[in-house]
């Protein structure tokens, strides 16, 4: 375990001092570098990133909700910020802006962005079986890879979502890069000095205030651009009683260092007050209504009382972008992250379980005593991503290396809510940490004018160590570590075939390690038999566009080995093994710039996940998702009407809790007025419909009860309208 720091603090230390160094190297050399200037600003220059051009109002590129870039090497959406800022409501994140996306639906039951996002799948992989980075880093919970959607971003500090439907290259790193990668970017600083006030209201008692200060282009200070975003929000949300009070702030600075270098510091604040329940059971939906969520009894389990997280988060990175000269560019960010969590909770929501007994059966003080649980799960990651490139006659040589260690304490008691929350057993008390290291090495090979090939090879090890004084699961305590490790080959091959028409095709293997929760029943002499998560790759597509047509289609096939499945019980993930599963499908998305303003949108996927031997479905895979709709936007005035359709599809293993098809259409109108002046921002205002026909059918298992197993599920938020206001300052 010292010998474990120690690498840790030097693998920060070398982080940190290339940083410092590479500053000072490019204050003394800037001059030399004068004549190969670098374009050095915050967007990410990705295969995931716009490639610009006709990207202009009323093009099809402009106006798609989203786009394969011609660069990439596999299947990608590309979601800019024209999308998010007409389509964004007062608690919109990451996740309500990925939904439209090809093969990719979500589950938010308490409106937009008004409750943690419950469910939000790409090709039938969930949460947790793929990768989420924020400007290129990635990040989620260490236990089990999942991200908690209300805790980080807002929708209106971002500058792009590009889903990245594939494994990607040697390059991208992260835990679970087999199922995807949903790139998260914050936006860019504006050029103007400027002060923004906005707020909004709607639906639910939802309402927003806030404003935004950019410094524009300082020129004293070198260049100097920031901004600071910040803003409170709440709601009582959809579902009973389940309501959320929220504070996030968001600064950006942009500091140029000579002609190519540039500095970025990031820091992120957010906290969340938010009442939660599990889910509702059939016979509740029927005679309580679709929307019921938490009682307002406190002689029961699920008064909104006793089930409320506090939740505090932040996540900070410095950044530098440097030319080194002779071909050589580096990008390395130093970052940390935390989440600090308080939860509470009634022992069985919605269930069976009686008064009177806690949940480990030690009997309270009276019989009408409410059993529940308090928690506590804190943890901070503290990583570095570097990047260094060579520009070579024959093409591009690639290197870098990702490193995060996260440290986490986890906490939960059983208490008696009516004496005060008094505890009267422990469920667990541990601390956990996760090591991970991933250098990686690939090449962007020129092989013939217009075809490059990418070879590359990533190295990913992961050290899980767990010390328990009271395990999770076996109430016993546990002390072990345990490492994985595998190569991970990857190769790309692109082809323009014309300056607006390309084509990819890519192989990968893909792994995971083993989450913390599968040690959870596992005891210290058999941490060997937990096996990883291993896949290979196959994808292959194509992506068109003019000022006219966006048009982009691909295929794939995914062999997975080892596959773990996971089913929620009285609030608790339980997984199991599902052994092999094969996923294949078709995926399609276009615009189509009409006249006038108006322009056609449509994407759709037909896929196909299921088991090997049994061919039974996963659970949570539809066969067919699609999105389609028109969009007008000229001299100021916007509109959109969209539609998305998720097919038929299975809650749970073995093709049970089978769950209907569904549509959820959205309307949005905006009108940005002329400018006053031409150094003064335009007054913006919003109006957005989400679920304009009002379904409120059960779109998703939610899990089971604790006491009699009885399914619980989550519904569609039926109707909702929200305003919003922008006005400079």
């Amino acid at each position: 375990m010292i010998r474990l720091k120690r690498g840790v603090m030097r693998v920060l230390g070398l982080g940190l001092y290339g940083s410092v160094s590479l500053v000072a190297l490019s204050l003394n050399a800037q001059h030399a570098w004068a004549a190969d200037p670098l374009d050095l600003g915050s967007v990410e220059a990705t295969a995931a990133g716009d490639d610009g051009g006709e990207a202009q109002p009323g093009t099809a590129p402009y106006e798609a909700p989203t786009k394969a870039p011609l660069a990439a090497a596999q299947p990608t959406s590309v979601i800019d910020q024209h999308y998010i800022d007409q389509h964004s409501t007062p608690g919109s994140d990451y996740a309500d802006i990925a939904r439209i996306s090809p093969s990719v639906w979500s589950v938010d039951p308490d409106g937009p962005g008004l409750m943690e996002n419950q469910g939000l799948f790409i090709r039938g992989f969930s949460d947790g079986q793929y990768n989420v980075t924020f400007d290129g880093i990635p990040w989620g919970d260490s236990n089990d890879f999942t991200h908690h959607s209300t805790s980080y971003f807002m929708a209106r500090d971002l500058g792009q979502v590009a889903v990245d439907r594939g494994p990607g290259t040697a390059e991208t790193v992260g835990n679970a890069t087999f199922g995807g990668t949903l790139a998260v970017d914050s936006k860019d600083p504006l050029a103007a000095q400027t002060f923004d006030a906005y707020g909004g209201a709607g639906s639910f008692g939802t309402w927003n205030l806030g404003g935004q200060a950019d410094s524009g282009f300082v020129s004293k200070s070198g260049g100097t651009s920031m901004f600071l975003d910040a803003q409170a929000m709440g709601s009582d949300g959809y579902l009973t009683n389940e309501g959320q009070q929220r504070k996030n702030a968001l600064l950006k600075v942009e500091q140029p260092i000579g002609d190519n270098t540039v500095l970025t510091f990031v820091t992120m604040q957010n906290q969340l007050h938010q009442n939660v329940g599990l889910g509702a059971t059939k016979q509740q939906i029927q005679t309580l209504g679709s929307n019921w969520g938490l009682s307002s009894n406190p002689a029961s389990q699920d008064y909104y009382g006793y089930n409320q997280d506090y939740i505090q988060s932040d996540f900070e990175y410095l950044g530098l972008k440097s030319d080194l000269g002779g071909g050589w560019t580096i990008d390395n960010k130093i970052y940390t992250y935390a989440y600090y969590h308080h939860g509470y909770n009634g022992l069985d929501p919605n269930g069976e379980s009686v008064n009177g007994v806690d949940g480990n059966g030690v009997v309270l003080a009276q019989a009408s005593d409410v059993p529940g649980q308090e928690m506590k799960m804190d943890y901070r990651s503290v990583g570095d991503i570097v990047r260094l490139n060579k520009q070579v006659s024959f093409g591009t040589l690639k290197t870098g290396l990702w490193y995060d260690r996260q440290t986490n304490s986890r906490e939960q008691y059983e208490v008696d809510e009516t004496a005060g929350q008094a505890i009267t057993s422990i469920d667990r008390r541990m601390t956990d940490a996760l090591d991970t290291i991933q250098p990686y090495g690939e090449v962007d090979w020129k092989a013939l004018p217009g075809l490059t090939l990418t070879p590359g090879v990533k190295y990913a090890y992961f050290r899980r160590t767990l010390n328990a004084t009271v395990n999770q699961g076996t109430g016993s305590s546990l002390d072990m570590s345990k490492v994985y490790a595998r190569p991970l080959p990857s190769a790309a091959a692109h082809y323009d075939i014309a300056s607006n028409w390309s084509a990819y095709a890519q192989v990968a293997k893909g792994f995971m390690a083993p989450n913390l929760n599968t040690f959870y029943t596992v005891s210290s002499n058999s941490p060997g038999s937990i096996k990883p998560q291993e896949t290979w790759n196959y994808q292959a597509g194509s992506s068109y566009r003019s000022g006219k047509l966006t048009l982009s289609g691909d295929v794939y096939f995914i062999d997975f080995q080892n596959m773990i499945g996971k089913r929620t019980v009285d609030g608790n993930a339980e997984f199991f093994n599902q052994g092999g599963v094969y996923y294949k499908g078709v995926e399609l998305e276009s615009s189509y710039a009409l006249t006038h303003g108006f322009s056609l949108y449509g994407n759709g996927s037909l896929n196909d996940a299921r088991q090997k031997g049994t061919g039974q479905w996963i659970a949570d895979a539809p066969a067919i998702t699609a999105a389609y709709g028109l969009i007008y936007d000229k001299d100021g005035l916007y509109g959109s009407l969209l539609n998305k359709y998720v097919g038929a599809r299975y809650g749970d293993t073995g093709q049970t809790q089978a769950l209907d098809p569904f549509n959820q259409t959205d309307l949005s109108l905006g009108y940005t007025l002329p400018k006053a002046a031409t150094n003064v921002a335009p007054i913006k205002a919003k109006f957005t419909v989400s679920n304009l026909f009002d379904h409120q059918g059960i779109i998703s298992l939610a899990g089971y009860t604790g006491g009699a197993n009885t399914p619980l599920y989550w519904t569609d938020p039926g109707r909702s309208f929200f305003f919003s206001l922008e006005i400079p300052m």
